[in-house]
């Protein structure tokens, strides 16, 4: 007979892990269930963005960026040094052990909150009940009488690029090097083509970034993304665009593997060869085998469930959130969606604005933004104006020898209210906070403009950019 839950969460990534904790904390009588495996082979809490996306990697720019640091900017300090090495070995080992000490914490808040867990495939069965295959064999059911679907995203693998994990990684491959590929291609110029590029690429590795579409970040403001791409170049991160892979073929054994990789541009079809490649093209929601026949539970031709604006799949008690549901497969927004459907089921308000999630790509320099971008307001005909400011000409930015990028916040014309912040530069990742606070409480820019910024800071970049939108700026020419 099903044990009998409150709600039972199918996953422990982002989404589930927090809806789980915030049902809890609601008194209600919680189960999560999750597949993961560690590296040691054990359970580990925290989904793709823990173990092998969001964490680890920002583990890894952070080496690699002390590295390049040291031949790159050091000097400028007049700090001197001899024949710097990167141990790669060591590298990867400190990205694990922050990412068993991370997934060990979300396993000891479980236990806190008296969160039952079951580790081993969910599968969705009709009448809310949930058939737990554990790694062992064996089986279990659980009753819900809420069910929360959180099973997250994998990566998208090209029929012409299979992995092997070897010579043709996706994400998880490429934070496992045990050496610097003296010659790296990534297919997709995407968030986690950038960033895992950007990290080989400082240590070393030449790096180039084949993306299909003719333009660079067309999810970013293009004046935003021009900047970037101008850094990246600077870098020498090699960034092809409209180039469309079409073959991959391994050759070679052992550490001797190449990829010869054939992809055609405006000028033809095109060859190259590489030690490793990165297949970065985007994530699919992960609902194979996840529900079984008559739960009447939908899903929609890319794979993703079907859900209203509350995360309600239309089945009484069932809900689905992060990766898996419409919207963008980012772990604060999973994090929202599942805080807000514990909160709906406990008869609380739920509710996640999503006009206001932040974007970051965490190279460097950093990119963010909030809200709508100049091109969206032009082809959605709103009147808008803009202020702009570049770091060059904040103190705390040159000081830091980090001068790269600018910030732009683009304003409604007759309402002054905050459309959108748009930047590029050091540490934007935790300034884009000022725009999602701003618009969340519909400030104008007249408001950003009027609150005191200290000095000298990063952040007065944006106040500067506040006043330039009414053309009143201090420290630039309007």
């Amino acid at each position: 007979m099903a044990e009998q839950f409150d709600v039972v969460v199918i996953g422990a990534g982002p989404a589930g892990y927090h809806a789980a904790i915030r049902a809890a904390q609601l008194g209600l009588k919680v189960a999560c269930i999750d597949a993961a495996l560690g590296k040691d082979g054990q359970p580990a809490l925290g989904g793709t963005c823990l173990r092998v996306g969001c964490v680890p990697s920002k583990a890894l720019l952070d080496s690699s960026r002390q590295y390049w640091n040291m031949g790159h900017i050091f000097g400028d300090h007049g700090i001197s040094f001899k024949d710097a090495k990167m141990d790669v070995g060591t590298m990867i080992g400190r990205k694990d052990k922050i990412v068993k000490q991370f997934t060990g914490g979300i396993a000891m808040l479980f236990k806190a909150n008296k969160i039952t867990a079951y580790y081993g495939f969910g599968q969705l069965q009709a009448g809310n009940v949930v058939k737990v295959k554990q790694h062992d064999g064996s089986e279990v059911e659980l009753k819900g009488t809420n069910v929360i679907i959180a099973a997250g995203s994998d990566s998208i693998e090209l029929p012409f690029a299979k992995f092997d994990n070897e010579a043709i990684v996706d994400n998880v491959g490429a934070l496992d090097f045990t050496e610097v590929p003296n010659r790296l291609a990534v297919i997709g110029a995407g968030v986690i083509g950038l960033e895992l590029g950007s990290v080989w690429k400082r240590l070393g590795s030449d790096v180039v970034i084949l993306e299909a579409l003719p333009e660079f970040l067309a999810a970013a403001d293009t004046d935003i993304a021009k900047a970037a791409a101008k850094e990246f170049k600077k870098q020498g991160l090699e960034i092809k665009l409209g180039a469309k892979v079409s073959k991959t073929e391994v050759t070679g054994k052992g550490k001797k593997k190449e990829v010869v990789v054939t992809y055609t541009d405006g000028e033809g079809e095109k060859s190259l060869t590489v030690d490793k490649l990165l297949v970065a093209v985007g994530r699919k929601a992960a609902t194979k085998g996840l529900l079984a026949d008559g739960t009447g539970v939908q899903v929609n031709e890319r794979g993703q469930i079907v859900v209203d604006d509350h995360c309600h799949t239309g089945v009484d008690g069932v809900w689905a959130i992060g990766d898996c549901v419409r919207g963008p497969m980012l772990a604060h927004k999973g994090f929202e969606e599942g805080i807000a459907v514990a909160e709906l089921i406990a008869g609380l308000p739920g509710h996640v604005n999503f006009d206001t999630i932040p974007w970051v790509i965490y190279t460097e320099p950093e990119i963010a933004w909030v809200g709508k971008t100049e091109q969206q307001c032009k082809a959605e005909g709103i009147p808008y104006k803009v202020g702009t400011f570049p770091f060059a000409a904040i103190a705390r930015a040159v000081a830091m020898a980090e001068p790269a990028g600018m910030v732009k916040l683009i304003a409604h014309a007759e309402t002054d209210r905050v459309l959108g912040l748009h930047l590029v530069g050091v540490g934007v990742s935790e300034l884009v906070h000022e725009g999602v606070l701003t618009m969340e409480f519909n400030g104008s820019a007249d408001d950003l403009a009027r609150i005191c910024h200290a000095h000298p800071t990063l952040s007065e970049a944006i106040h500067d950019a506040a006043m330039a939108v009414s053309k009143r700026a201090i420290h630039k020419v309007n």
